[in-house]
């Protein structure tokens, strides 16, 4: 399914852990990693995306996950011609991302990259929020920029609303934010 400026529809999903470090994927056999993504089916909404491939790659359901945040229009990067498969040259530019922001409320344990028949990681590791700029592959890089940089403050209003409640309303120190 290829809008008709030659864009894919697709959704990704920055999954972070309670020390608002980041699911980073390693792409089976290869030395690449990524954040989970994929494609939408045809009349599948994004969330209805987001949860069918945070099961598909990550292994993770609903119930282990709470959405923080999302981007509000699709970001768009266009994939370099020597990347397109054949079939898709000439009509085919790259993507157009809507992006989760998501909390793993479950467990590490819960994360199998395992559960479909075409596993899309073979490894996972936590990392610091914007690490992932710095290795992800650079065609995609500006994209992964405006993404992270227009969830940060959906992450910083989740930490922040967790420790005024904690803290009876009281503010903490400036810089001295309880982790969830």
């Amino acid at each position: 399914m290829i809008d008709r400026d030659g864009y894919r529809p697709n959704v990704a999903i920055v999954l972070c852990n309670w020390k608002n470090e980041v699911f980073w994927g390693k792409r089976v056999k290869e030395h690449s990693w990524q954040f989970p993504q994929g494609g939408m089916k045809p009349r599948e909404t994004p969330e209805a995306a987001m949860y069918r491939e945070l099961k598909e790659e990550v292994g993770l359901s609903p119930q282990h996950v709470r959405i923080l945040g999302r981007t509000r229009e699709w970001l768009r990067y266009d994939v370099p011609e020597r990347w397109l498969r054949r079939e898709w040259r000439g009509n085919y530019r790259g993507q157009k991302q809507i992006w989760y922001l998501l909390r793993l409320v479950g467990r590490d344990c819960d994360v199998s990259l395992r559960t479909s028949a075409k596993p899309e990681f073979d490894a996972w590791r936590w990392s610091g929020y914007w690490l992932p700029l710095e290795s992800v592959i650079e065609f995609k890089r500006e994209v992964y920029q405006r993404a992270l940089e227009e969830l940060a403050p959906y992450l910083n209003r989740h930490s922040l609303r967790r420790t005024l409640r904690r803290s009876g309303g009281r503010r903490e120190p400036a810089g001295v934010l309880e982790r969830e």
